[in-house]
Formats: structure tokens, sequence, C-alpha cells
């Protein structure tokens, strides 16, 4: 053990543990019906095969068995009872019993770690979202020396909300302010606050835009908002279209959440959709039915977007967008970037997809699918004409709607003239129109005829590696599907 660390500090901590216990007492009734149905099937019941657990003592392969299939913390623990690691899981079961396996053995930190379990315990969370601000507060409060040692080697990252703005911004940083913020974390992976911040975004519509907001100056009244506000994913302070005292019972609501006070929320939510019901307001009734629904789908739904980013930007998210303004000569960053393709097997089950990246990674909720309607037989320059032209008819009738930055086609020269046709029969200049080849990863443009060919380590032309392999893999996706559905009818 290491003789600097208070025994306050590493002895478990009765108290954080027990208000953790009060966090996840409703995720525990939640959740008590599946992991019943989940208790009866043999599968869930498994863990790593004896002979890959067979360092494990008896004692502690008991517990492993023992262990929900479900979302939660494990806090680990050393033979004088005390918690030297937190970690969050989707499946307790696995995750825990994999500690155990000859594989986790060969890492060097894994066995450090392992050498020094003598017992473990776990909280049951109602979601991935919510076992990963669990284990960050968590941390937090005990302060585990394993987890201290790894923040050592890197900054980890945080959410930081400015409470100080008139409209406070939530962001993640690992850089956090000392003043005038509310920090939440430390949380062990960058990758999976970014998707919660994600869905959260979807439910409290708050803003991770870095304007300076001043609702005294009518001039943000004539300021475009962004495709998160069309899309109803913020209430858009930026054009004042909220005031700053509606935004912060936004943010109070999300503080509750991220505090691990939901179920309080959903009944303080309840309480107002029954006053406001009794007053005959039932538009109002009806959005606070929604905004519980949403909560609740978060328990249920709540699972961590693990494409979130590609590795390349795990460091940096905007490296490619960066890349991207400079090499096709843009003014500034491309924040919007939309992606088609078109999957089909010999004509038939045709079908076209459109994926949103914001800021370099993608954005699930701007995600479409089409049905090609007017193409019949093998021709997938029309089909692209059919699915471009009915995705921005629907924006030009919409005079708030946000047009993305760059349009990317997975195809070559003949998919871009195809797109441009598009245009043309709409009457309209298209954005900054590109078309990305396979194989060759040539990147053809409107504006030349010769094609733009970056090196294969481009950030640039990762990311658009990362849109159209993306749009590629959504369309299959529902071309399969579609396959499969029309294969069971004819069964």
């Amino acid at each position: 053990m290491v003789a600097w660390q208070s025994s306050a500090v590493l002895r478990y901590n009765t108290s954080a543990m027990a208000a953790e216990k009060n966090h996840s007492t409703s995720a525990q009734e939640t959740s008590a019906a599946r992991a019943k149905a989940a208790e009866t099937a043999s599968a869930d019941h498994a863990v790593p095969g004896e002979a890959e657990c067979a360092g494990l003592p008896h004692p502690l392969l008991a517990k492993v068995r023992g262990l929900p299939p479900q979302p939660g913390v494990y806090l680990m623990k050393d033979s004088l009872g005390r918690v030297i690691y937190i970690g969050k899981a989707k499946n307790l079961r696995h995750r825990v019993a994999h500690y155990f396996t000859r594989q986790a053995a060969m890492d060097r930190r894994t066995a450090e770690l392992v050498r020094e379990i003598a017992d473990f315990d776990f909280l049951q969370a109602d979601s991935e979202v919510d076992a990963l601000l669990m284990e960050a507060r968590l941390i937090k409060d005990i302060q585990p020396r394993f987890n201290i040692e790894l923040k050592d080697d890197k900054s980890f990252p945080y959410l930081q909300i400015r409470l100080r703005e008139p409209y406070p911004r939530v962001e993640f940083t690992r850089s956090p302010r000392q003043r005038g913020v509310k920090l939440y974390g430390p949380f062990t992976s960058a990758r999976g606050l970014r998707a919660a911040i994600q869905v959260l975004q979807r439910i409290f519509k708050f803003r991770t835009c870095s304007l300076d907001i001043d609702p005294e100056e009518s001039n943000w009244r004539w300021y475009r908002p962004c495709i998160l506000h069309s899309i109803g994913q913020c209430t858009a302070p930026c054009n004042l279209r909220v005031s700053p005292e509606d935004y912060r019972e936004q943010i109070r609501q999300l503080r509750l959440v991220l505090e691990g006070k939901k179920q309080e929320l959903i009944q303080e939510l309840e309480a107002q959709m029954r006053q406001a019901a009794a007053q005959l307001q039932f538009e109002k009734a009806a959005r606070l039915r929604d905004d519980i629904r949403a909560l609740q789908a978060l328990s249920l739904r709540g699972e961590l977007d693990k494409r979130v980013q590609p590795e390349v930007f795990v460091m940096n998210p905007k490296r490619g967008v960066l890349g991207l303004q400079k090499v096709l000569h843009l003014s500034k960053p491309p924040r919007v970037i939309e992606g088609f393709d078109i999957a089909h097997l010999h004509g038939t089950d045709a079908v076209g997809s459109l994926v949103t990246f914001i800021d370099g990674l993608p954005f699930k909720p701007g995600y479409r699918r089409f049905r090609i309607r007017t193409v019949q037989g093998v021709d997938d320059f029309a089909a692209l004409r059919e699915v471009v032209t009915r995705r921005y008819r629907r924006l030009l009738a919409d005079p708030e709607a946000v047009f993305p930055d760059v349009i990317l086609i997975d195809g070559g020269k003949g998919q871009l003239h195809a797109a441009r046709d598009a245009f043309a029969a709409l009457g309209t200049e298209p954005p900054i129109l590109l078309a990305l080849a396979k194989r060759e990863e040539l990147i053809f443009r409107l504006d030349s005829e010769e094609p733009l060919c970056l090196s294969r380590t481009s950030a640039a032309l990762r990311l658009l590696q990362y849109v159209r392999d993306e749009a590629h893999r959504f369309a299959q996706h529902y071309h399969h599907l579609l396959r499969h559905k029309h294969l069971e009818d004819e069964v």
C-alpha cells in the first residue's frame, strides 16, 4: 500500500456509498423485473469459462456469478476493505468477471490491480448514462488509489457548466476552470462523456456552443440558430427564443440528473403536469408529459453510443473539421456535414441513407433513411437524385432550416453530378458538394476537373471517410432490414 495516502481517503467511504445507494434505489426497483427475467436465462448467468477464471478465488467466483447482467458501478476493495478502484459497466457480471481472465492478466496495470483485489461491491443503475454519472460521483468522493494513479497519466475529462453566463453553456473539458463553473467528474471515459452529453442534450436542450450571448443586446434576435435548434435539440438562446430564467430552469433540471436526483425531478414534473391539467393548461401539461417520458426513456434506453467518435479523434474531435477547412479553402470550419449513400440488391429493396455530423462527430438524431419510390431496376444515379431532392425540398420549405456546410456523396463523378442535377431541379445552388470514391480515396468537387488526393493520414480525409462509411453502414443496415422482412413475408 502507498503510505502517503490517508486511511480516511482510502477506507471505504460509507457515507458516499449510502448516498449512492439512495440514488440507485429507483434503479434497482425499475430493473428488478428485467433482472428476474434475466436470472431465468442460463446464458445470462455465464461468466468467462472455468479455464479462463482458473486463478479466481472460489468465494469471488461465486460472487461474480451472482452479479446482475445490468448496468452499474463496481467497487474493488483490498484486504483491509478499502476501495482501490471504481469502474462502470454495461453488464456488471461480464465486466467484473473479465478482470480475472488470462487476457486481462496480460495487461500490467490490470494485473497489479487484480493482485490487490480481495472483495468487491456493486451498485445497479438504470442505464449506462446513469452508471457513468454514478461512477464520476463516487470517484470524486472516495478517490480510490488506482483511479488516482490513472489520472496522473492524463487529464481526466469533466462536464463543465458556466454558471456565471446569462445562458450557461454545458461543455466537455480537460482543463476545468477554477471559478464561476459547476464541475461534474472526473469521468474515466472521454468517449462515454461525449455520448452522455448528447443523450442529455436531447432531453434538456441546453447549448454547447461557445457564443458569448448577452440578452440585453437586441441584435441577437437576428442571429440564425444552428442545426441543433432546427431538430429540437436546443432552445436557441442565441436567438433569444428562451428567457434567461426559463433557460436556467433547464440547467437546474439537468443538474438534478447529474447529481443522481432523477426520480426527484420526475416527481416534480408529474406534480406540475397534474397542476397544469387541473388549470386546463393542456399544452403545458402535454409538454411536461413528454419531458417525463424522455426521462423515463433515459432509464430504459440510456445506452452510450460507442460510435460517437472515431479513434482518430479521441484527443481532438475537431481536428478533421479544421483540416477540411484548410484543404477546401473555406472561410470558416464546416460545422455540419451530411453524407448520402444508396443500397440495393440488383435493384430490389433500394434505399438511401442520410447521416449528419456536427463538429466532426456523428449526430444520430439527424440521421434519415429513404425507400426509393420512383426508380425501377439498377440506377444509382437516379436513386441518388431522388433522395437528395426529397431531403432538400423539405429543407427549402422550412424558413428556419439549417443547410449543411458540406454534402458528401459515397461515389465518384457520376454520383456527384447526380446530386448536382437534383439541386438544379430544385432551382437552388448546393453548398460545398463532394464525392469520395472508395479504394482510390479521391475527392471529387464541382469546381475542379481534377480530384483532390490527400495523404492517407490526413485528418480531413479521415473525417470524410468516416462520414462516407457511416452513410454506407446506415444504408446497408436499412436495406438488410427490408430484405429480411420480405423473406419473412414470403415464408
